[in-house]
């Protein structure tokens, strides 16, 4: 009996420790003032699962959107729309664009104005779409 009963405790151990899930895999960027990390389609797919951060296109002109998106702000007038971003500056911010250039320039900017956890998806809509996933292209 106790022999069955460790043995269950064990299972269940294991059976705990393989449903956790795994951390989000993402590059860290070093950059002027902090870092941002650069995360692919795939660990942003995953992230959308449990949505727990602000979500903003930052491309210009629109070219679409991917689900759940919370804000459009213009990569290069994102310092100027800081009012639209949690006053928290440890907040999650994932960014993206078309190709994931726009959302580096506004990741950068907004790591020197002292944000702390700002994500960018490496390769833009181009890489999302790639990987098999949609954008929707109502505004």
């Amino acid at each position: 009996m106790k022999k069955l009963l460790i043995l269950f405790l064990v299972l269940v151990a294991l059976l705990v420790t393989a449903c956790q899930s795994k951390p989000i895999a993402a590059e860290t960027v070093s950059v002027m003032g902090g870092s941002y990390k650069d995360v692919s389609a795939d660990e942003l797919a995953k992230m959308l699962k449990n949505k727990d951060f602000i979500f903003i296109n930052v491309h210009i002109p629109f070219a679409g959107n991917i689900a759940q998106t919370d804000l459009s702000i213009p990569y290069d007038e994102i310092e100027q729309n800081l009012l639209q971003l949690p006053p928290d500056k440890s907040a999650k911010i994932v960014l993206y664009c078309r190709s994931g250039r726009m959302s580096q320039i506004a990741a950068e900017k907004l790591v020197s104005s002292g944000y702390t956890n700002i994500w960018n998806l490496k390769g833009g809509m181009a890489e999302w779409e790639q990987a098999g996933y949609k954008i929707e292209y109502l505004p």
